[in-house]
């Protein structure tokens, strides 16, 4: 029989991650972020706790995407007024709002509940490869 242990907060250790975004696939890069955030890759992994580690995204600027979604893909939000939908392809907002692109993916890979929104703090964005503190000695991971 296995025996279940359920990690404490005081025993969860967290790592930096770095992964590079330049010419890879958009998904491919949001699932290994939203794996890492969780903490799936652990093997004190627990759904209902926050065990995952940190993630920085470095290129996001810099993402492919298969098929014509460059033009076909809209990402929607709605104002609450009549006639306040409004709908920006992902070519356009990955010109003007690189890092909203990545930080939509990754969340939306993530459970809908408050966890998600602790696992997000623990996501850093950059649109270049500038910018992210290198005091913090991320591992660089392969997607």
């Amino acid at each position: 029989m296995k025996i279940l242990t359920i990690p404490r907060k005081s025993e969860i250790k967290r790592k930096w991650y770095l992964l590079d975004a330049k010419g890879k696939i958009l998904g491919k890069v949001a699932v290994k972020a939203a794996t890492l955030l969780r903490g799936k890759h652990k093997p004190t992994f627990t759904p209902y706790m926050d065990t995952g580690d940190c993630v920085v995204v470095i290129n996001a600027a810099d993402i492919k995407v298969t098929g014509a979604k460059m033009e076909q893909k809209l990402y929607r939000r709605h104002s609450g007024y009549p006639g306040g939908l409004r709908e920006v392809p992902l070519g356009k907002m990955l010109a003007a709002r690189p890092e909203q692109v990545m930080r939509l993916a990754v969340k939306r890979m993530l459970p809908t509940s408050a966890l998600s929104r602790c696992m997000l703090r623990r996501l850093k964005i950059y649109a270049g490869e500038q910018g992210y503190s290198k005091s913090l000695k991320p591992t660089s991971l392969e997607v």
